[in-house]
């Protein structure tokens, strides 16, 4: 059974490269799951989805994560794409942005490439997580404890490898953001 997360506020940080499948998915999920979902990025208008490395849909920008506080979310989902967690790390508002969910205790999804913004954030040290098998040594010498596994949860930091990994990370996300009590 599906977790509800009825009034839950749900961040999803995305730019430009985003994997289409990773996007998607997990707002499927939370909107299935009567959350309510929100296309952060960079600037306003629409971010360029990929297929992998072919151009799939776009996707309208709901905010700006430079006039976005975290404070008016439940939780945050990073998706991955090799160029979007890229172009996310090296904007300090995102940055911000995502270290604020972590030090709020707020949950945090990433899957794939996306766990590159919370090494950028400056969170992982002490963590265990997983991710795309490339990023394992940016993960390791930032502090983290890297495993191979399809999803993992450390104390509200949901991480999974790939897209075929969605199903897992999609249930964690939602049981995570269910369990989480508000403030």
């Amino acid at each position: 059974m599906t977790a509800s997360i009825k009034g839950k506020r749900v961040a999803f940080l995305a730019a430009d490269g985003v994997e289409e499948i990773e996007y998607t998915e997990p707002r499927k999920a939370v909107e299935d799951a009567g959350g309510q979902a929100e296309l952060i990025s960079l600037e306003s208008g629409e971010i360029q989805a990929l297929n992998h490395l072919d151009k799939a849909g776009t996707y309208r920008v709901e905010k700006i994560v430079s006039e976005t506080d975290a404070g008016e979310y439940d939780a945050l989902v990073l998706p991955g794409g090799v160029a979007n967690p890229d172009f996310l790390r090296a904007d300090a508002d995102a940055v911000r942005f995502v270290r604020d969910f972590v030090t709020a205790g707020k949950p945090v999804a990433a899957i794939c490439h996306g766990p590159w913004t919370l090494v950028e954030a400056g969170v992982v040290d002490g963590r265990t997580l997983t991710s795309w098998p490339s990023l394992r040594t940016d993960l390791v010498n930032a502090g983290a404890t890297w495993v191979d596994e399809q999803v993992y949860v450390d104390g509200g930091l949901i991480t999974s490898r790939k897209p075929d990994d969605l199903p897992a990370f999609c249930d964690a996300l939602l049981d995570q953001v269910a369990a989480k009590q508000p403030a």
